[in-house]
């Protein structure tokens, strides 16, 4: 063979074996193209797995789990469950698209705003004020050449600073002249006028300055240091210890009355509960740790308390402070008052507005799905104001005709949206905290005089959050004992319509006449200081 046939025979080997390995990367190519369809497939079976084991473990849960985890009955009176839930039908999401493109409607304009029509303020109100007048007349001008007509008056308010004063009480005392002692030695020979009585016991400061302290650290907010500031612009240098000396004192005088009044909301038949935070300095590590104070408020709005005990949040002060209550209890949805679920005597309320927050905080994960859950719950806001002005049980007997049939659709709503695939952790976490509590969140349609949500007490509580960014924090657990009784009367007080600086003034004054049970105490709670003190309050 010669030389040119061997090379051309190589070069035709050559060109077969290209042509193979070409064939071989086609079928590689083909296998990738199809394991990769396979991982898809695979994949979306994975997500079909995922999604009927959730449904398979919900119907479980519906059918075996806790009797108040399951679906609502069609009858409040029950509050217990069935098992399936009906699909939402056409005419329901048409009524949920028609409010949520109303609402949506009402942001756009509240947006587009250009200008806004100025309102007549308010008249200020003076009538409580001294008038103290200044007349002016012409320059010049002999009155005799005039008629006086009627004067042109113009009213500005003047502020005249703060004083303080020293009330020098001066005690005469006699005593019996010889002759008459020696004609009478039984007759007492010294006669001194009685020093009135005092809140505290050799303290300086009256009942007038003992109030100013409390106002000014717990409707004021400010803490000591600045009040001792404020004091020395009036001429009076105190010290820091001086001014707590008097503070801790006339709180241990005012603790016989935070006891009654802790016992007086307590007798009552609805409670709101809520707890919030205060930092509490620790002593033994020098720096300041999370402290919570408990709230709780007479829901028809004449008393509140605050609990401190040790800043704990535990369940062991759930239990120490509600164990023995009989009544309604409406609370947020933190577990520790699951605890009392199913309790003899007493009835566990939801907070709608809780449930409410949840879905605002999943519009930005997924405002569709938040909206149709906002329209639900707007709905039975929207009857509470239609039956704001009816008696109890005309607001109850509409709330079961108008607000529970809602309830029940919001709970179907919830069960079919749970398994949309564009559900979100944040939308998801929202649907399972309400439905979990939706039997307590139902209860209010029960009762006429029960509230659909928690804010009564939450409103109570907002001073706390106003004192932790001013003082920043309590001293140790005993001031937090005493700033939870301040603030108990502070609430309070506002809640009867009463100015608490008023009343600290006359309590404190009056307080030491009551003590070891000489009178009744219940005479200086707020909410009967009014009927029973006329005299101070038309000062």
């Amino acid at each position: 063979m010669t030389l040119e046939e061997r090379i051309r025979q190589l070069e035709e080997r050559n060109a077969e074996l290209e042509k193979r390995l070409a064939d071989k990367d086609s079928r590689i190519a083909d296998l990738d193209s199809a394991i990769a369809s396979k991982d898809s497939h695979i994949a979306d079976l994975d997500r079909k797995i995922v999604s009927k084991d959730n449904r398979i473990a919900y119907l479980e849960q519906q059918l075996y789990g806790s009797r108040s985890e399951k679906r609502l009955p069609i009858n409040p009176d029950a509050l217990q469950l069935s098992l399936f839930s009906a699909e939402i039908d056409a005419q329901e999401q048409q009524r949920l698209d028609a409010a949520i493109a109303k609402d949506e409607e009402r942001r756009e304009k509240l947006l587009k705003v250009d200008g806004y029509e100025r309102k007549v303020r308010k008249p200020i109100d003076t009538s409580k004020l001294e008038v103290r007048e200044e007349h002016i007349y012409p320059d010049g001008i002999n009155p005799d050449d005039y008629n006086e007509v009627e004067p042109l008056i113009t009213e500005s308010l003047v502020l005249v600073p703060q004083k303080m004063y020293i009330r020098r009480i001066v005690r005469h005392k006699y005593v019996l002249k010889t002759s008459l002692q020696q004609a009478d030695p039984e007759r007492q020979v010294f006669e001194v006028a009685a020093l009135p009585p005092a809140p505290i016991h050799k303290c300086m400061a009256s009942e007038s300055v003992l109030a100013d302290i409390l106002v000014q650290k717990f409707v004021y907010h400010l803490p000591f240091y600045r009040v001792i500031q404020k004091y020395r612009e009036m001429g009076v240098t105190v010290s820091d210890s001086t001014l707590g000396g008097w503070y801790a004192a006339v709180c241990e005088k005012l603790k016989v009355l935070y006891d009654k009044l802790k016992s007086d909301i307590l007798s009552c038949p609805y409670i709101q509960v809520d707890e919030s935070t205060v930092p509490v300095i620790d002593n033994e590590k020098s720096k300041t740790r999370k402290g919570y104070m408990w709230c709780v408020r007479d829901a028809s709005g004449a008393g509140v308390f605050f609990h401190y005990d040790m800043g704990s949040r535990g369940t062991q002060v759930a239990m120490s402070l509600l164990k023995d209550y009989q009544g309604a209890i409406q609370s947020d949805g933190y577990d520790v008052y699951n605890k009392f679920t199913g309790m003899e005597g007493k009835t566990m309320l939801g907070c709608w507005a809780h449930a409410r927050r949840k879905f605002v905080d999943a519009m930005k994960e997924n405002e569709r799905l938040a909206s149709e859950a906002l329209v639900y719950i707007g709905d039975l806001y929207h009857i509470e104001t239609l039956t704001a002005e009816m008696t109890n049980e005309e607001r109850k007997q509409k709330r079961r005709e108008m607000a529970y049939p809602q309830i029940i659709k919001f709970e179907e709503w919830m069960q079919m949206k749970y398994f949309d695939p564009s559900m979100g952790p944040l939308m998801r976490t929202a649907i399972e905290y309400t439905f979990k509590r939706l039997p307590k969140l139902s209860m209010y349609v029960n009762d006429g005089s029960w509230h659909i949500d928690n804010n009564g007490v939450e409103n109570a509580i907002r001073p706390l959050a106003i004192g932790r960014k001013n003082y920043l924090f309590c001293g140790s657990d005993a001031s937090a004992v005493r700033a939870s009784m301040i603030y108990s009367f502070i609430a309070t007080c506002k809640a009867n319509g009463i100015e608490p600086r008023e009343w600290f003034e006359d309590v404190i004054r009056r307080i030491p006449e009551y003590e070891n049970g000489r009178s009744d105490i219940n005479h200086l709670l707020p909410k009967n200081w009014k009927a029973n003190f006329k005299d101070f309050n038309q000062r």
